[in-house]
């Protein structure tokens, strides 16, 4: 009996060298493809960029005005719509902006121990990525859509051996050994691998075609505006 193969994946906003190129039924899209330019017709897992909606941002901004809270040249967006459109999953830090009301795209703020409806079809959750297999406690939020509801995953916080952050004690020490950038941004293989799971396990996408957010597109009201008025 042979083998049903593995649905594709595509894995977007992803580095060239990075945990996903060179796998088997995955089509890996890096800056130099550019992802936001993505139309199917896989299921996702999207890691858009995340700098401009830390919860940093706040004083990034305070300090570089140039620096705007979530101006990450629609990569948020467009891994949204992918993975409403396709299926999949996407993964931002915890406390993330994008899934705020004021600044994102109002998804709702996810907690640990379960998977929570959004209301549009898609699931959100928060789980500890030490959990499966990084250095730091590295806490993230996934967001979900598929036919099929996602399934139980490993919840559980353990205690990371290194620290993302460069943040230090009252008495200048760090909290735990501190990681590089490039360290703290590595997926571990097993965290990869339930992305995976989850985007091939989908069965399709579940969004109702409702927006569970208010991020308004003004450009396009201004269009619609001008359009009904003949201008």
């Amino acid at each position: 009996m042979s083998r049903r193969p593995a649905t594709t994946v595509a894995a977007l906003y992803v580095f060239p060298d990075g945990p996903y190129s060179s796998l088997r039924g995955v089509e890996p899209w890096d800056e130099k493809r550019d992802a936001r330019r993505y139309r199917g017709p896989h299921p996702v897992v999207a890691h858009p960029p995340c700098v401009r909606w830390s919860v940093l941002a706040y004083s990034v901004q305070a300090r570089y005005p140039h620096c705007k809270i979530g101006d990450d040249g629609g990569c948020f967006e467009a891994a949204l719509r992918d993975v409403r459109r396709w299926g999949g999953v996407l993964e931002h830090p915890s406390r993330s902006l994008a899934f705020g009301k004021k600044h994102g795209f109002d998804l709702g703020r996810p907690r640990r121990g379960s998977w929570q409806e959004t209301g549009d079809g898609g699931w959100i959750t928060e789980v500890s990525q030490a959990a499966y297999g990084h250095q730091a406690e590295k806490l993230t939020w996934l967001l979900y859509y598929g036919i099929k509801p996602p399934p139980k995953l490993d919840w559980s916080k353990p205690q990371g051996t290194h620290q993302i952050s460069y943040g230090k004690k009252a008495d200048g020490k760090y909290w735990l050994p501190p990681l590089t950038k490039k360290e703290g941004k590595k997926t571990p293989p097993r965290f990869r691998e339930l992305l995976l799971k989850l985007a091939r396990g989908c069965g399709g996408t579940s969004w109702t075609g409702k927006s569970s957010g208010r991020k308004l597109d003004l450009d396009g009201l201004l269009r619609e505006a001008r359009a009904s008025l003949g201008l």
